[in-house]
């Protein structure tokens, strides 16, 4: 049976010169798990948003959304409230009290529920998410992969039958992002609960889903089983840079049978033994180890803070140099202090004891606001907070941007609020605000969170670019192990208040079991020291002469 018809749906949004949904149109049946994906502001989040009335924005709308079979305009107000649940892009704006065990009854309470029915429920959910040991904990002292349970598990207290999730890892850590993915197909296969999902991150989620949509300029251009749409996609080259990396993969390497297109490391894995007939250590690429001999550009020696005198240390003597025109990418779990860092960097929280240089000087002796202005620039993780003006037009011409310097085209964002863009379109907004002055000193967190894989590439090409000339330092706080691939020199491991194992991009990727790419663990032990689809693909090239396209 169909839980939500989609038909011939078109949306415009107001201001707008052109539809950001066309004809859309697609059906899910009941228990399914639907992956929607598309390149950054493609139309998911606008999609979602309409399913959802209660979050529908304003525009021009035509077409219908049925859920069982009745349009969700005529949906009674408890119907559409709690039959059909979503969990946005960032926790923070949808949590809404101070404690977990608040937040888990929250919409039961708002549902009437008797007192014995509200805590049965409350107690079964907090068993099925792991929340038990923490119910009186305060929000505010969750990390981000808990905020998004937590998120989760106060929509499925309300026992929706269709639960709509809009880029939740988009923040989280590879660890955190595996346990929520592992959740929601749990949710799907045991208890039954209809999933459809956007993501950038397709990697974990492919392998679970029943069907994968594709949007593109706000169309539907694919519709089917995952391993069948990735396959044919080398006929779509726009919307193959979008996937993960053993689906580019097969695309750029599979010969005239064809063969299943992999959709896991380890298919990836088997397909490059069975197809190229590789063994164990068959090639062994070196990756090159790009040395930075310039000045050094930040300099931390011994740095210590904690946000209040009680409290352990978040950094706790710490030290690193960063040289002039490097990129330097640091990974770490969710809560572990990295964005803290950023902040001391910036001088936005002063340290209690070690020193931080910028170019061989403190802080202080940076006068006249001269430091912000153009010495060194910060992208928090929220990059909702650098919005100040009611449309992205007013946004960036309080910083002089120049659309020309910059890759990606938001001229279809001038006239809209900031606020109304997607996850994705308010990252790329933010980074033309903190390039536009092009600051000695770029500090980055989680630069590539929402942004498609081709958005991401790009990114990296320029960042790259803008670094070549010795002109800007970067220093990036990220999760994304493919953008370190493509972009930086070297990277490090942030735990315990410490910055530890510190090495160039090649040997830290290959490494790492976790903070690695899919590529360097699809070919590990096979091409060892390929970080990238690119090299894996110019390695076969090499030792199969020409066997890849």
């Amino acid at each position: 049976m169909e839980i939500l018809d989609v038909e011939n749906l078109s949306f415009r949004y107001a201001g707008s010169d052109r539809d950001a949904l066309d004809s859309v149109g697609f059906s899910v049946s009941e228990g399914e798990f639907v992956v929607v994906c598309g390149a950054t502001g493609s139309g998911k989040s606008t999609l979602f948003s309409l399913i959802k009335s209660s979050l529908a924005p304003s525009g021009e709308k035509s077409g219908s959304i049925l859920f069982k079979n009745k349009p969700i305009e005529e949906l009674d107000g408890k119907s559409a409230a709690f039959s059909i649940g979503y969990v946005m892009q960032y926790p923070e704006a949808q949590i809404v009290t101070d404690t977990v065990r608040h937040e888990i009854s929250f919409a039961l309470s708002n549902m009437g529920s008797d007192p014995a029915r509200l805590e049965k429920k409350v107690a079964e959910t907090a068993g099925c998410f792991g929340f038990s040991d923490i119910m009186g904990k305060r929000v505010c002292e969750l990390s981000g992969g808990q905020k998004q349970l937590l998120c989760l598990a106060s929509v499925m207290a309300a026992d929706p039958e269709l639960l709509i999730v809009d880029e939740p890892t988009a923040r989280l850590d590879p660890i955190a992002a595996t346990a929520f993915t592992d959740t929601l197909v749990r949710l799907n296969r045991e208890n039954g609960v209809t999933v459809i999902l956007s993501e950038h991150r397709l990697d974990r989620l492919l392998p679970f889903a029943d069907r994968i949509i594709i949007l593109d300029g706000g169309r539907v251009v694919a519709n089917g089983r995952p391993s069948e749409v990735c396959g044919r996609l080398s006929e779509m080259p726009d919307i193959l840079p979008l996937m993960p990396a053993p689906v580019r993969m097969y695309n750029a390497l599979k010969k005239e049978n064809g063969g299943i297109c992999p959709l896991t490391v380890r298919e990836g894995r088997n397909f490059l033994i069975a197809e190229y007939h590789m063994s164990p250590s068959r090639v062994s690429k070196k990756s090159a180890k790009p040395v930075k001999n310039g000045e050094i550009a930040l300099s931390l020696k011994n740095v210590c803070f904690r946000y209040r005198r009680e409290l352990p240390d978040v950094l706790r003597d710490l030290s690193l140099d960063v040289r002039r025109g490097e990129i330097f990418c640091l990974f770490g779990g969710n809560g572990c202090g990295k964005s803290t860092l950023l902040s001391v960097i910036a001088g936005l929280r002063p340290c209690y004891a070690g020193s931080v240089r910028l170019f061989g000087k403190k802080h202080r002796d940076y006068k006249n606001g001269s430091l912000f202005a153009s010495v060194v620039s910060l992208m928090p993780q929220d990059v909702r907070e650098l919005f100040v003006f009611d449309s992205v037009r007013e946004e960036l011409a309080e910083v002089g941007f120049d659309e020309k310097s910059f890759p990606f085209d938001l001229s279809s964002f001038y006239d809209r609020h900031p606020y109304d863009l997607s996850g994705g379109e308010q990252q790329l907004v933010a980074l033309a605000k903190v390039t536009a002055k092009k600051p000695s000193l770029l500090l980055l967190d989680e630069p590539t969170k929402g942004l498609d894989r081709a958005s991401v590439l790009t990114l990296a090409k320029t960042l790259k670019a803008i670094c070549a000339g010795n002109d800007m330092t970067i220093v990036c706080v990220t999760h994304d192990a493919e953008f370190a691939a493509y972009t930086a020199d070297s990277c490090a491991l942030f735990f315990d208040g410490r910055i530890i194992s510190r090495s160039d991009r090649g040997d830290f990727l290959t490494d790492s079991r976790f903070y690695t790419t899919a590529a360097a663990a699809m070919s590990r032990g096979i091409l060892d020291g390929c970080t990238t689809v690119g090299e894996i693909c110019a390695c076969l090239r090499e030792s199969e002469g020409g066997g890849a396209e």
